[in-house]
C-alpha cells in the first residue's frame, strides 16, 4: 500500500448554504448553516486515505472543545492520531465559509493553533523517519515548518509535494526543494509574478517557478482539469463534467488522490487523471471531509468515462 506523510493544518468547519455570495457590506437571508471538519492538511490527509493510501498526519489543534472534535473526526476516518498534537495557548482553527448555488464560495480562516507548528515539532517525530514514498504540504501553518519538512524529506529520498494554498511569496530556497508544486491560478500568478489569462500564460508563468528550481508543476484549473508543466512541454488534462454543488474541498481531494497516485508508482499523466476524478466526484456533494469520495468511487467513475469514450 502506498505511504503518504501529510503536514498540515486543521479546522473546523461552519457553513452557509446560500442562493450568492453577499457584496461587501451586504446581508443575505434564508441560509442554511452545518458544521463539518476542514482544514487543508486533515482534508488532505483524508482524501490520501480513502483514495487508498497509508496516511501518517501531523498537525497541532488546541486544547479546547474544537480540538477534541477534530480529534474524534480524524479518528472516525480511519486515521492515527498520533501525531497530532496538542496547544495549550491557542484555540484550534475554525473556518467560515459561505457557499452559493453555484457551488462557489467565499473562507475566511481563524488559524489558531495550526499556526504554532515550529520547526522542532517536526524534528521531534522519529516515527516520519523512514516511513512514506511522498511528503504533501501547504501553507495554512508557519513557513518556517514547511521548510523543515522540506530539508528532512529531501534527506530522506522522498517525493515533495507543495500545495501552495494560501497564496503567499517563496523564496527560491524553498522553491527548490519542492519536486511538485500544484497552485491554482491565483496561486501561480501570486509566485510567478507573472499575469495568468489562458493556457499560454499559464505555461510561461510555470516556467519562471521552473527556472527557480521546481521539479515539475500542475495547475489546477477547476472544471477544466489540471495544466501539467516539465521543462520538456506541458500538457492539459481536462476534466470532467459534473453538477457542482461545493468547490469547497476539490483542490484537496485533488492534492490528496494526487499524492497517494504517485506513491503508489502510477505514471504522472495517470495519476492527474486518477486526481482529477477525485476533484469531480467532491464537487457534486456538502463540506469538506465529507465530500471526499472512496477509491472504488473513483475508480468507478474513470472506468465509466473510459466506456463512453469512442
Amino acid at each position: 500500500m502506498p505511504k503518504v506523510i501529510v503536514i498540515g493544518s486543521a479546522n473546523v468547519d461552519l457553513t452557509i448554504q446560500v442562493d450568492r455570495l453577499p457584496t461587501p457590506g451586504e446581508t443575505v437571508s434564508d441560509g442554511r448553516f452545518y458544521t463539518s471538519f476542514g482544514g487543508k492538511g486533515a482534508n488532505q490527509a483524508v482524501a490520501a486515505l480513502r483514495a487508498g493510501a497509508q496516511v501518517r498526519f501531523l498537525a497541532k489543534v488546541g486544547r479546547d472543545p474544537n480540538g477534541d472534535r477534530i480529534l474524534e473526526q480524524l479518528e472516525a476516518q480511519g486515521l492515527h492520531t498520533d501525531l497530532i498534537l496538542r496547544d495549550e495557548t491557542e484555540p484550534s482553527g475554525v473556518a467560515l465559509i459561505m457557499v452559493d448555488c453555484n457551488g462557489r464560495n467565499a473562507i475566511a480562516v481563524a488559524p489558531g493553533s495550526n499556526r504554532k507548528i515550529t520547526p522542532e515539532d517536526i524534528r521531534r517525530f522519529e516515527p516520519l523517519k523512514g516511513w512514506g514514498e511522498t511528503l504533501l504540504l501547504q501553507l495554512e501553518v508557519p513557513l518556517d515548518a514547511v521548510k523543515e519538512a522540506l530539508t528532512l524529506a529531501r534527506m530522506q529520498g522522498l517525493r515533495t509535494i507543495l500545495n501552495p494554498a494560501p497564496a503567499r511569496t517563496l523564496d527560491e530556497g524553498v522553491l527548490a526543494q519542492v519536486d511538485l508544486l500544484t497552485p491554482n491560478e491565483g496561486e501561480l500568478e501570486r509566485l510567478s509574478g507573472s499575469p495568468v489569462k489562458e493556457e499560454k500564460t499559464a505555461v510561461e508563468a510555470c516556467k519562471i517557478l521552473l527556472d527557480q528550481g521546481v521539479g515539475e508543476v500542475i495547475v489546477t484549473l477547476g472544471e477544466h482539469g489540471a495544466l501539467h508543466v516539465t521543462r520538456k512541454g506541458a500538457e492539459l488534462f481536462p476534466g470532467y463534467p459534473v453538477k457542482a454543488v461545493d468547490t469547497t474541498a476539490a483542490g484537496d481531494a485533488f492534492n490528496g488522490a494526487l499524492a497517494c497516485g504517485l506513491a503508489e508508482g502510477r505514471p504522472m499523466e495517470d495519476a492527474i487523471r486518477f486526481a482529477n476524478a477525485a476533484g469531480a466526484l467532491t464537487v457534486t456533494r456538502r463540506g469538506a471531509q465529507d465530500a471526499l469520495p472512496s477509491r472504488d468511487e473513483i475508480e468507478n467513475l474513470l472506468q465509466r468515462l473510459d466506456e463512453d469514450t469512442p
